[in-house]
């Protein structure tokens, strides 16, 4: 489960980035006065569709190696419009099970891949339907059967932001049907934010294997009170942290 994104990728040029007040090799969250490059970018000579977002580019990632058709699974919200529907067809056409949350009042999350003819990129994400997935569509008969089926259960923290409830649902799930729960860290806000924080370390002991960088490892060991930056230090003192079940 997470935050299902769709890439539109195309190639600009200055006059493109001056538009939208874009800077090469930048990362930011889109504001009002970039909705319309989207649709813009949609009609760019070469412009590439790709199926995004943390979790679903691991999952289809997961998928690949896998070489099963329909071995992985995804949950995640999008709209009710060509984004999602060219996303769906997409991770679909790859062997990955999609079952998206459809929000019929929002649009679907995109990511807005500005790529100059020199190689940088700038990306504009837009979470937008993202951000708005509910328990109460993995509790559906149908998709809570594909939660049983599962051996392995991954998101990355960027969904704690959308449905912390979902991804403790789906952890309380793995402990006690002895299956391998999976969570990235993501980014350090996820541990900096309080509301955040706090779902993430109602998380923490239902998780297996935790991911993250140096930087994201460092945010941790500061949001716990621990007195280092050495990450092999950082990783006993995870492990450390009460779990829920039996270690497996």
């Amino acid at each position: 489960m997470g935050n299902p994104l769709l890439d539109v990728s195309a190639v600009i040029d200055q006059s493109f980035l001056d538009k939208y007040g874009l800077d090469k090799n930048n990362q930011i969250l889109a504001e009002d006065k970039h909705q319309p490059m989207y649709k813009e970018m949609a009609g760019l000579p070469g412009v590439e569709y790709i199926p995004g977002g943390a979790t679903q580019n691991s999952i289809r990632i997961a998928q690949w190696m896998l070489q099963v058709a329909g071995a992985t699974s995804y949950m995640g919200c999008v709209g009710k419009d060509d984004f999602g529907k060219k996303m769906s067809e997409i991770a679909t056409k790859d062997g990955v099970n999609v079952r998206y949350m459809i929000d019929g009042e929002t649009a679907t999350g995109t990511c807005g891949v500005c790529v100059s003819k020199d190689g940088s990129r700038s990306l504009v994400a837009n979470l937008a339907a993202a951000n708005n997935y509910k328990v109460d569509h993995l509790k559906e008969k149908d998709n809570f059967a594909l939660l049983e089926q599962a051996r392995i259960i991954y998101s990355a923290g960027f969904f704690l932001t959308a449905s912390a409830e979902s991804m403790l649902t789906a952890a309380k799930h793995a402990a006690a049907n002895n299956k391998i729960y999976c969570v990235n860290i993501s980014a350090p806000f996820l541990l900096q934010v309080p509301p955040f924080k706090k779902a993430f370390t109602e998380t923490m002991p239902y998780v297996d294997y935790l991911f993250g960088n140096e930087t994201e490892a460092e945010a941790f060991a500061e949001s716990e009170g621990w007195k280092t930056k050495n990450t092999t230090e950082i990783a006993a003192k995870a492990r450390a942290v009460p779990a829920a079940h039996a270690v497996k």
